[in-house]
This record gives C-alpha cells, structure tokens and sequence, in this order.
C-alpha cells in the first residue's frame, strides 16, 4: 500500500523521510541496552565499573570440542581494569522463536553473568529471572 495512508501527505519533503525499517542487530542491541541498563542502575554499587558488548558470534579456537557454543562470555576485572560482559547476538537470535523470546534469553544470560559477578543467586540479581528459560 502506497500513498498518504501510509506516509505523511508533505512526503518525499526533505522535511519527512519514511521510516527505516530496524535491523536485527538494532532490535537486539536496544533489547540488550534496556536489560543492562535497568540491572546496572540496580547493582552498579555492588558491581564497580562493567563493560558491557555485544559481539556477533564468539571466537573459538580450532581445537574447541564442546559441542556448545557459547552465549556470553564474562571477565573479571582487576585493579584498574573492568569487568566485561559480553553477549554473543547469533548464538541468541538462533535460540529465539520471537522478540518476547529473545527478550527472555538476554535477560536470562545478562542476570545468569550478573550475578556469577556478585556471587549471589540470580532471582535475586532481577525479579523477572526465571531459571526455567534455559
């Protein structure tokens, strides 16, 4: 469907452009933002100073036999160096049916590692956290 129904009636002005569609790495680094964010304003006195990433896919050495790839990877901080957290979009998006699902898994993998920093239990980390998501 084309025409005012679906744009502003002063479009193509330079004023109005159409919407962009969002890509899937946009969907997923605002669906990662809002669950760091929220987290990190909670925990950021207990946390200290955490870096926060998203990369593609992991980078796994020839000889890895696991069998799993991983979702997250996590590094302890030390002295002036800062934790970091690192989600691996590709790995997710995979294990995810829709965007509510995906929501559930970054949440679930952002509080499992959050609270692997804390040492405390993950429910305790955000009410939300349901250990049946895995």
């Amino acid at each position: 469907m084309r025409g005012p129904a679906v744009l502003p009636l002063t479009w193509p002005s330079r004023e109005h452009t159409p919407p962009r569609p969002r890509s899937r790495r946009e969907v997923f680094d605002r669906i990662m933002l809002d669950v760091v964010t929220e987290i990190d304003a909670r925990w950021s006195e207990h946390l200290g100073l955490v870096e926060y990433a998203v990369e593609d896919t992991p980078q796994l050495p020839d000889d890895w036999d696991s069998g799993r790839v991983p979702l997250s990877s996590l590094v302890r901080g030390s002295g002036a160096t800062p934790s970091r957290l690192v989600v691996f979009r590709r790995p997710l998006e995979h294990r995810a049916t829709d965007r509510a699902d995906l929501e559930a898994i970054i949440l679930t993998v952002v509080v499992e590692q959050v609270a692997e920093l804390l040492g405390v239990d993950p429910g305790e980390v955000d009410p939300r956290y349901s250990a049946d998501d895995d």
